[in-house]
């Protein structure tokens, strides 16, 4: 499943990029994808973010304020995106109380508008077969899953992970057990029958 179901990081920028070129309805759906995919936000997360939620610092680092059924977060921000994200804010003259991603009216990007890019990418960018391995029509949520998995293998303290992308460490490691490494280890049985033993039960 698990090489059927992430994409490889070159696919992913391509795809990205691709979405960037075609995205008619709405000039937002390329930084919003691009968001999902370096902040590995849900997609419900990142329409909902305003101008406001996202704090940008003269050295290049920034944060974002997130929210997720009721529960708030902060998501670091690579300097990268953090860059990215001030001029995307500046060129689209964003205010702070805007929608950080709009849609065509000004209210919530739609579903439609980044699901109708993001297919058309993997159709342009993927070769036959790798359509049918890589199985087209994968949800977008895949770019933040992807991300997550990228964090886990470089070997981010596995709290860390689920701090930032608001789950709980028995999920990632029920969803992505591939990303934990089990070492070996030998049982210390001599250490073991040096432990102190339970009390033996007293007659009523």
């Amino acid at each position: 499943m698990r090489n059927g179901y992430f994409l490889r990081g070159r696919f992913i920028r391509c795809w990205i990029g691709y979405a960037g070129r075609q995205a008619g309805e709405s000039r937002s759906v390329y930084p919003f994808l691009v968001t999902l995919a370096e902040g590995a936000l849900r997609p419900s997360e990142s329409r909902s973010l305003r101008v406001r939620d996202v704090v940008l610092r003269s050295g290049g680092s920034g944060e974002v304020a997130v929210r997720h059924r009721g529960q708030a977060r902060v998501v670091p921000l690579r300097t990268e995106l953090a860059t990215f994200l001030r001029g995307w804010i500046d060129g689209a003259g964003l205010q702070k109380d805007d929608l950080l991603f709009p849609g065509r009216r000004g209210g919530r990007l739609s579903v439609s508008a980044y699901m109708g890019a993001w297919e058309q990418a993997q159709e342009a960018v993927l070769p036959h077969d790798e359509l049918l391995s890589w199985r087209l029509g994968e949800p977008v949520d895949i770019l933040r899953e992807s991300s997550l998995v990228r964090w886990l293998r470089r070997g981010v303290d596995v709290a860390t992970v689920a701090e930032l992308a608001g789950v709980a460490p028995a999920w990632l490691a029920l969803r992505y057990p591939y990303c934990f490494r089990l070492e070996a280890t030998e049982t210390d049985w001599e250490h073991l029958a040096q432990a102190p033993r339970l009390p033996e039960p007293t007659a009523p």
